[in-house]
């Protein structure tokens, strides 16, 4: 199937992991274990170990990815400009299943596409290697935006990391803002090999079908979404948020399997605001991007 079927995950940066994790254990999520990541900065290279580590939160469907800088004198892996930028959510990954057939289209459509990444990180000190084969747009403004497949998947989405005391079950959509909309809807459009459709906020909305295992080896068959709007609609959605820079991804939605009832619980516990979000969630429960790594969090019941 040369085309992404489902969000993989979407990846928020910062210049040091501690505070980040910090955050997001504050919020309800359980996190894995510290990974640092080791990877061919070229098709043809050598496996090297990177300076970039991360922690992830993993849901029935997809996760979020914490990544950040653990050894300076070595290759960043892109986070060093990342956080350049602003500190926040720069990664958006599609579900993939055949990286030959992508790599085959994507070339087909004129993105020149080096070949197929492989990249790798350890479960867990001393465990397994976790592997992965990534096709990245190349000097994608927005951030890091690629289609990936999980080699070992029974590796990755592990139980003793999906329990997590907000209730969130899977990653739904990721909204994006830029002017003009239309450019970066467009390239994630091509990325994609799928239609964009109109947003109902004004922007574009890109819909993926999703697949059986697509997000890991149990992942329920999941619609999810990529928005792309203007700056001036960007508040429709997520109130009071202002783009950090042009284009970004501003936030991202996760919907959670009791109607919000743990996360609104959590939320008030902890003293961490939270604000009503429309949209297309329901009853959406937004955390200001101060609160939550730089980009603003939907929890949607």
């Amino acid at each position: 199937m040369s085309r992404a079927v489902a969000l993989d995950h979407v990846g928020v940066a910062a210049r040091e992991l501690g505070p980040l994790t910090a955050a997001y254990e504050r919020l309800g999520f359980a996190l894995s274990p510290v990974a640092q990541q080791s990877g061919r900065q070229h098709p043809d290279g050598e496996v090297e170990l990177f300076g970039s580590g991360n922690r992830c939160a993993f849901l029935r469907h997809g996760y979020i990815e914490l990544i950040a800088i653990l050894d300076p004198a070595r290759f960043a892996n892109g986070v060093d400009g990342f956080v350049a930028r602003y500190a926040g959510a720069h990664i958006i990954a599609l579900a993939m299943q055949d990286e030959a057939g992508n790599l085959a289209r994507l070339r087909r459509g004129g993105v020149a596409i080096p070949g197929v990444a492989w990249l790798e990180r350890p479960v867990e000190a001393g465990g397994p290697t976790a592997r992965f084969a990534r096709l990245p747009l190349p000097d994608a403004p927005e951030g890091r935006l690629q289609l990936i497949r999980h080699l070992t998947a029974e590796l990755v989405w592990d139980a003793r990391w999906m329990g997590h005391r907000n209730g969130a079950v899977a990653l739904e959509s990721i909204i994006l803002a830029h002017d003009p909309a239309a450019e970066t809807a467009a390239r994630l459009s091509r990325l994609a090999g799928l239609p964009l459709a109109p947003d109902p906020a004004g922007g574009f909305l890109l819909r993926l079908p999703g697949a059986a295992g697509a997000a890991g080896p149990q992942a329920p068959v999941l619609e999810t979404t990529l928005r792309v709007l203007e700056p001036a609609a960007l508040p429709l959605v997520l109130p009071g948020v202002v783009p950090p820079a042009l284009p970004c991804i501003a936030g991202f939605v996760v919907r959670t399997g009791d109607g919000n009832a743990a996360a609104r619980a959590l939320l008030a516990a902890e003293g961490i605001p939270a604000v009503p979000a429309p949209g297309l969630w329901g009853e959406g429960l937004m955390v200001p991007p101060e609160h939550a790594g730089g980009a603003a969090l939907v929890f949607a019941a």
